[in-house]
């Protein structure tokens, strides 16, 4: 196998950059382009030790950068291989240089998420682990965080080990009693000891899918969108929840005219929240342009706050955005209660429909906490044990975990209806199967290349 180089922190000014190489001959082309005090090299170097000193250019004798290298040989490593991290000043042309200079001396510029890949190929980490790395990366809150840390330590890898390795048991115990079916009692055995262990399964997948919905809200995100008539303070709830001025707010209807994105951090509930132009019929091209990528974004929301106007009479275009939110995750926001009251707010609350109505004026900075209680009892009934439950956060998981579950049931199924058991060992042997494709015990190559690409460059 080759070695690989690439820089493994962010492009820009920064106090450090680090370029990470890993391979064979990490320690060799670190040693070329090393030059330490008192004639000290890399290869000498013991390793998980640190070293200052220059990086040269062989070909010119021009000193390229002042460092420090890390040593870390294998197999203590990430990668299971030889580790030369080469710690510069942060600016953007001289890491570059040092890059330049170990792809010369025979490094080959890393693809995205190849360190992750071979600390993967190397038995280092499960590929459930390995997804988890970049969810850490990803992660937007500490509940987030926290999941992802709980993944990458192996909590779901080892309860999935586990269901595999009773499936396993299971299936020899029952192939041991088809080899040897001369005692009476050998089919009845057999089939309670499947009822069983197959029920036990299918619970532990359940609870598992149980997880999930919280777990993929804390791993992407709810996709929230705010709606309103024009100069309802949709512009001025974003300001609010992200606690600064992303969006202009002034007394004109139609100020904004196009779909504004930001994250924001509701009580460790990510939300990419959206403030849209107010929908409503106007002639202006350009806000038109805007109410129709509004109503797009609609279509897309996990949840939607719809804003009204406390000091405004309920209008028809009001109850036209209740008609268009039906069926969807809503928190019905009365805005402007530092105003005299107009709305009707027993027809509001009847138009909710049972889904939470708060008041708040943003004016004032008041509703807020309420508002961020709504949004976190709607989809976390209490709060959030993260460091207790093994959650399932990963949409390629939750999928193979469905497909997991109707293959047990189908087990399940068919020993109600005494389908012979080699028939049932097939659904079971499937269930294994796919159990082991969370892990990667059994996944396809170009798959793993396909999750791998999705990573940054230098992880």
């Amino acid at each position: 196998m080759d070695t690989i180089a690439a820089i493994s922190t962010p492009m820009g000014e920064g106090a450090i950059a680090i370029v990470r190489l890993s391979g064979p001959e990490a320690i060799q082309i670190a040693d070329r382009m090393y030059k330490g005090p008192k004639g000290k090299t890399i290869s000498s170097a013991e390793s998980h030790t640190i070293h200052y000193g220059h990086i040269v250019d062989r070909s010119t004798q021009r000193v390229v950068e002042e460092v420090m290298v890390s040593v870390l040989r294998a197999p203590r490593t990430f990668t299971r291989e030889d580790v030369i991290e080469i710690n510069c000043h942060g600016g953007i042309v001289t890491v570059n240089q040092v890059l330049q200079l170990a792809l010369r001396e025979g490094a080959r510029l890393a693809e995205p998420g190849e360190f992750t890949k071979r600390a993967f190929l190397n038995g280092r980490i499960d590929l459930s682990q390995a997804e988890a790395v970049m969810d850490l990366i990803r992660a937007k809150t500490d509940r987030a965080m926290n999941v992802a840390m709980n993944q990458m330590e192996g909590r779901l890898s080892a309860l999935v080990r586990r269901l595999r390795n009773e499936l396993l048991e299971t299936l020899a115990h029952v192939e041991v009693n088809i080899d040897y079916p001369e005692y009476d009692d050998v089919e009845e055995m057999t089939h309670q000891l499947l009822i069983e262990k197959a029920s036990s399964v299918k619970k532990e997948i359940d609870a598992l899918l149980t997880t999930s919905e919280q777990g993929k809200i804390l791993r992407e995100g709810l996709s929230t969108v705010i709606i309103g008539r024009p100069n309802v303070g949709k512009s001025s709830l974003l300001n609010s929840l992200v606690h600064e001025t992303k969006a202009i707010v002034t007394d004109i209807p139609g100020t904004t005219r196009d779909v504004i994105e930001e994250y924001v951090n509701v009580r460790g509930v990510p939300l990419r929240l959206v403030d849209t132009a107010g929908i409503r019929e106007t002639e202006d091209i350009v806000e038109k342009i805007g109410v129709e990528r509004s109503r797009q974004v609609l279509k897309e929301a996990d949840l939607i706050l719809l804003v009204l106007n406390y000091s405004e009479e309920l209008s028809e275009e009001d109850v036209k955005l209740f008609e268009a939110v039906k069926g969807m995750d809503v928190i019905v926001i009365l805005n402007k209660t530092d105003l005299e009251p107009k709305i009707d707010a027993d027809r509001v609350k009847e138009l909710a429909n049972g889904r939470p109505v708060v008041t708040t004026s943003l004016l004032k900075e008041e509703g807020i906490t309420d508002l961020e209680e709504a949004i976190q009892s709607l989809f976390f009934t209490g709060t959030i044990e993260s460091g207790d439950l093994t959650y399932v956060s990963n949409t390629r998981h939750i999928s193979i975990l469905h497909e997991a579950k109707r293959a047990i049931e189908d087990a399940l199924n068919g020993i109600e209806q005494d389908v012979p058991i080699d028939m049932v060992q097939i659904d079971l042997t499937r269930c294994w199967e796919l159990l082991g494709e969370i892990i990667g015990d059994a996944v396809h190559e170009s798959l793993i290349d396909q999750l791998f690409s999705q990573f940054c460059l230098g992880k």
